[in-house]
């Protein structure tokens, strides 16, 4: 089995203005009188997260509150659907989503007379978790969509000698972007099996599937790749993380991918997703210098670091054989 991983030989700033809203900018803010005095580096401002995005989220946070130390930022981690409505509504200036604005979304906040910036953070791979007593870890393309439209209902009719007999799917919750993506891209739109459920949150999620070795489920790469995190070494030791092949009649076992960042890199592990920050803001205020952080040098080594492949940088694709 060949391990391939990315070494990041070089990370530009992509936003022609990083560096001059971050660079000598950490302003003392106790002359900040309202909600809209914070500047690029200091203040205070709410932000929502796609809650599967937290371990990466909150390590952008922290980093960039160690560098800039009259900034706060506020994160709440929530399904997708809450975060993009928080948007719209002016409950934040800030969010981060794992998709771009609707055509709708987008002509409801120029209609608040507000042009949204979207800044591509990152590129995400989702892995199928798995039990690790389940002997059937490497699945096409179609037989996940069979497993999640409840065509395949048994482990037994993906192998004939499997003793796990039915199938359950766990999501991390309800209008969550796993479930979205899940039937935008996996059952292209057909309806999902009735033995199904949501978990309630990603470490639920990983929970759920280390003791029940029927379940299968799915989570953001930064859950399960970020090695150095005693949380994530807690996972894997509990759980397995599945091949995913696009072939619907692999010939080998290297047809079968994980979410190598190589392999997000390459555009071949099938299960992609891109990250966003989008900013309603329409100057440059704390959210704005957040996205160029998390955009910039420092935050696209973070993004590396947590196992997602980072939007911006050369890249060098080192294959290890063993």
């Amino acid at each position: 089995m060949t391990v391939p991983f990315v070494n990041l030989q070089r990370l530009g700033l992509p936003l022609a203005a990083s560096a001059l809203l971050l660079a000598g900018c950490n302003q003392n803010p106790n002359a900040n009188t309202g909600p809209n005095d914070d500047t690029a580096t200091s203040g205070r401002i709410q932000i929502s997260v796609d809650e599967t995005f937290a371990p990466i989220v909150k390590s952008q946070v922290d980093t960039f509150q160690k560098l800039y130390t009259y900034a706060h930022i506020d994160a709440a981690y929530k399904a997708e659907d809450y975060v993009a409505n928080d948007l719209l509504t002016g409950k934040v200036r800030a969010v981060v989503l794992s998709r771009p604005l609707t055509t709708e979304e987008q002509a409801d906040l120029e209609k608040q007379k507000l042009f949204p910036r979207t800044t591509k953070i990152a590129t995400d791979g989702l892995a199928i978790i798995l039990h690790p007593s389940n002997p059937d870890s490497l699945l096409t393309m179609a037989q996940l969509k069979a497993i999640f439209t409840g065509q395949t209902s048994s482990w037994k009719q993906i192998s004939g000698k499997s003793k796990l007999d039915q199938i359950n799917v766990v999501f991390d919750a309800n209008r969550s972007s796993t479930t979205r993506y899940v039937q935008d891209s996996i059952t292209r739109g057909a309806a999902l099996t009735k033995q199904v459920f949501a978990a309630k949150s990603n470490p639920a999620l990983l929970d759920y599937v280390a003791t029940h070795p029927n379940a299968i489920g799915i989570v953001g790469a930064n859950w399960i790749s970020d090695r150095d995190d005693a949380a994530v070494q807690r996972f894997l030791k509990q759980v397995r993380v599945a091949g995913i092949s696009r072939s619907a009649s692999p010939k080998s076992e290297e047809d079968y991918l994980q979410p190598y960042q190589a392999y997000l890199a390459l555009k071949t592990y099938p299960l992609r997703r891109e990250v966003y920050i989008i900013s309603r803001e329409g100057r440059a205020g704390l959210g704005t210098g957040f996205a160029s952080f998390v955009a910039g040098t420092k935050g696209q080594l973070i993004v590396l670091k947590s196992g997602m492949m980072p939007a911006t940088g050369q890249t060098r694709i080192v294959t290890i054989k063993k």
